[in-house]
Parts: structure tokens; C-alpha cells; sequence
């Protein structure tokens, strides 16, 4: 029995656009309602959340019976995190600060097995391996994962075009807050010098036949990312939503206090 197939990947292939949201709020509960939101995708973030691997693991858990695919953000591009993160099931991660061509490469390698990469044999003892069901596996493996690479720093804006031209990476992925703070411009992520570098960075991901992805919280922006192009668009977070919802649940409770009885 092989990997099951990818599939962000699959569609990324046929130039589809997929729609996701940052998971936070480190619930399998939420992951849950959020994979039967009707997202494409759901990141389970591990840098700017409080995800350890077992609640890692029981959020990929949760997303299994939903259409969302999961997608894990490791904290930072070293093997011993990805080859664990791997070996829990994920077949799609992101890859944050990744800064040029050799930074891009390591991270293609802590996502292969050997030769072609780096990573350890342990899938047949845990859950990507159906804990030694999927007899296939190991050999089947690397045409499932689909890396995901972060290009936020003005060095990655300088070495975009060896970043994209990486063998192995699936996806350019722009983050802007850290792309504007790098650039220092602090958190004006429509400052003119980042949007010009956004638009730079996704014509030259594209121009490399790779996908780009970038995140947004202003849903004005989605249409003009997906008429640039942009294959992964992050629509918003699970914390934001719940913050948002409840706050415009309170006006309208708020609104029934000032009607006359």
C-alpha cells in the first residue's frame, strides 16, 4: 500500500486555487469546525502558536474526517522537527524564513528520504506509516509531500529566483508582516515597497512554474491576489474569527438593550 496522495498537491498541479486558515488556537475542536467550514486547507501553526507534537498530532487527527487537508507550519526549518512532524502524517508543510537557495535546499532534504534527502526511516512505528500498515510507504513517500517555503525577509526578495528555482520546493510562500518589517517598513504591509515586492516575488515564483501562496486578513485583497495568480490564499485565523464573531455578537445583544420594552 503507498502514501496516500496529496491533495494540495494534486490541485496546485492543475493550477488550481485553494483557500485556507491558520489554525491558532491549538484545538482539535476548532480544527475540527474549521475543516468542515469548507476551507481548502487548514495550517496548524507551530511558530507563533503553542502547538506541541501531540497536540499536533490530535489536530491532524481532527481534520482527517474533513474535506480540509492539513497543512503544519514547523517553528523552524531543522530536520529533527520536520522528520517528526513528517513521521506524525503531515504531507504538506510550510517552511518559515527561508532566506535564499541553500536555506530552500536543506529544507528539501529534511523532507526526503535518502538519497535524494535526509530523512530518518522511522514512518513505519508512527502514524504517517499507519504504524507499519502502509507497507509502502518509505518508497512512496517524497512524491506526496508538498513543501511549502516562506519567502519574508528582503534577502528572500533579493534571491527569489534561485529560491523558486530550488528542485523540490512546491510553493512560494509570502508573509507579509515579517516581509514589511524586514523591510523596514514595520507592520504597513501596504506600504507601496512591499506591495511592489509581493507582486515581485509572485511573478517570479510563477515565472518558475511554482505555486505562491501568500496570507491576508483584509478580504478586499483576496480578489487581487487570486487575479495575480496566487495558488494558496490564507484567508484569515481561527483566533480572528472567533474574535471577530464574538464581538458582533455582542453589538447586536448590545443593540436590544437600547430598544424600547
Amino acid at each position: 500500500m503507498p502514501a496516500p496522495a496529496n491533495p494540495i498537491k494534486a490541485a496546485l498541479r492543475r493550477g488550481e486555487r485553494l483557500d485556507g486558515l491558520w489554525l491558532t488556537l491549538v484545538s482539535p475542536a476548532v480544527a475540527e469546525i474549521a475543516g468542515r467550514a469548507g476551507f481548502d486547507w487548514c495550517v496548524i501553526d507551530m511558530e507563533h502558536a503553542p502547538a506541541t507534537l501531540p497536540l499536533v498530532q490530535a489536530q491532524l487527527q481532527a481534520l482527517a474526517g474533513t474535506p480540509a487537508a492539513p497543512v503544519v507550519r514547523v517553528p523552524v526549518g531543522d530536520e529533527w522537527v520536520l522528520k517528526q512532524v513528517l513521521d506524525l502524517g503531515a504531507q504538506s508543510v510550510i517552511v518559515p524564513m527561508i532566506h535564499d537557495a541553500a536555506s530552500a535546499a536543506r529544507a528539501v532534504a529534511a523532507v526526503r528520504y535518502p538519497p535524494r534527502g535526509r530523512r530518518g526511516m522511522g514512518a513505519a512505528l508512527a502514524r504517517a506509516g499507519g504504524w507499519g500498515a502502509t507497507a509502502d510507504y518509505a518508497a512512496t513517500a517524497d512524491a506526496q509531500i508538498c513543501l511549502i517555503v516562506q519567502a519574508e525577509s528582503a534577502q528572500a526578495l533579493h534571491n527569489i529566483d534561485a529560491i523558486a528555482a530550488t528542485e523540490g520546493v512546491d510553493v512560494v510562500f509570502i508573509g507579509p508582516a515579517d516581509l514589511a518589517a524586514d523591510m523596514g517598513h514595520g507592520c504597513e504591509t501596504d506600504h507601496l515597497a512591499v506591495v511592489a515586492a509581493v507582486d515581485h516575488i509572485v511573478a517570479r515564483t510563477r515565472a518558475a512554474g511554482k505555486a505562491a501562496g501568500i496570507i491576508t486578513f483584509d478580504p478586499k485583497l483576496i480578489a487581487r491576489y487570486a487575479a495575480q495568480g496566487f495558488g494558496m490564499i490564507g484567508v484569515g485565523a481561527d483566533c480572528t474569527a472567533l474574535r471577530l464573531g464574538l464581538e458582533s455578537l455582542v453589538r447586536v445583544a448590545s443593540l436590544s438593550r437600547q430598544q424600547p420594552s
